[in-house]
C-alpha cells in the first residue's frame, strides 16, 4: 500500500524525532501517595492569543514542585518559531518580540523536549483548561500525539480552600497579592510557572490541614466543588 499521500497529511517527523516520541512515558494517574512524594510539573504557556480553536502556543514555562519544595535545578523554558505572527493585543500583553519567535525553536523539537522533561508527571496551571487544551492541539497537530497527563487547576484550588478569601477577579495577579507573593515578572511563561508553583505550596500546606493529602484526594474534593459550585448556578 502506497501510504505517501497518508503521511503527508499528519505531522512531518524525522526518524529520530519519531523515535522519541516513542520513547515517551504514558500519563501517571493521580493516587494516594503524599503531595509531598508527588513529582508535580506547573505549567505556564503564552499564546497568540485567547482562541483555542485558531491560536497558536509561543512559549512554555514549566517548573518542578518535588519534596513540597520548588526544584529550581528542574526548570524549562522554550520560545517556538513562528516566523509569520501578527501583533496582536496578547502579543502586546507577552511581550515576545516578532525576532524572538523567528528566532525560536522548531515546535516539534520544542514539544518534545517539554513532554520528555514532563515525563509521567501530573500538571499544575493557573486556569488549566486554557493550557491543556492549547497545549493538546499544539501536541496533536505537531507530533501526532494525544494529551493524556492529568491537570489541576490552581485556580479552582484556591477558592475551595479558601473560601472566606475573595480577592476583586479571583485572577492570579489578585491571589499572589492576597498571599503577599513577589511577582519579578508576569505574562513570561517561566516566571508565571514560578509564582503558580509559590501558590500551589501554599495552596497544598492548606489542603494538609484539612486532611487532603494526595493527588487523588485533592482530584475527588474538586469534583465535589465544581458540583456544588454548578448547583448554586442553577
Amino acid at each position: 500500500m502506497n501510504l505517501a499521500w497518508f503521511r503527508g497529511k499528519g505531522p512531518q517527523l524525522d526518524e529520530h524525532q519519531r523515535e522519541r516520541l516513542g520513547r515517551l512515558l504514558a500519563a501517571e494517574v493521580p493516587d494516594d501517595r503524599p503531595l509531598g512524594q508527588q513529582r508535580l510539573v506547573v505549567l505556564d504557556l503564552e499564546t497568540s492569543g485567547l482562541n483555542m480553536r485558531r491560536d497558536l502556543v509561543l512559549s512554555i514555562g514549566a517548573v518542578v514542585i518535588r519534596d513540597d519544595a520548588i526544584d529550581l535545578g528542574e526548570q524549562f523554558e522554550v520560545t517556538l518559531l513562528r516566523p509569520v505572527q501578527p501583533v496582536s493585543e496578547s502579543v502586546l500583553i507577552h511581550g515576545i518580540a516578532p525576532s524572538a519567535l523567528a528566532a525560536g525553536c522548531d515546535p516539534a523539537q520544542a514539544l518534545l523536549d517539554f513532554m520528555e522533561f514532563l515525563g509521567p508527571s501530573p500538571l499544575l496551571a493557573f486556569h488549566a483548561g486554557f493550557d491543556q487544551r492549547m497545549l493538546a492541539r499544539a501536541l496533536k497537530q505537531t507530533l501526532g500525539y494525544r494529551l493524556q497527563h492529568r491537570f489541576l487547576d490552581v485556580a479552582e484550588m484556591a477558592p475551595m480552600l479558601f473560601p472566606d478569601s475573595k480577592p476583586r477577579h479571583g485572577g492570579l495577579d489578585d491571589w499572589t497579592e492576597h498571599f503577599h507573593l513577589q511577582v519579578h515578572q508576569r505574562h513570561h511563561a517561566s516566571a508565571d510557572a514560578l509564582v503558580t508553583a509559590e501558590l500551589a505550596l501554599i495552596l497544598f500546606s492548606h489542603a494538609r490541614r484539612q486532611g487532603i493529602d494526595s493527588l487523588a484526594a485533592l482530584d475527588s474534593r474538586l469534583e465535589h466543588w465544581r458540583r456544588r459550585q454548578n448547583a448554586q448556578m442553577l
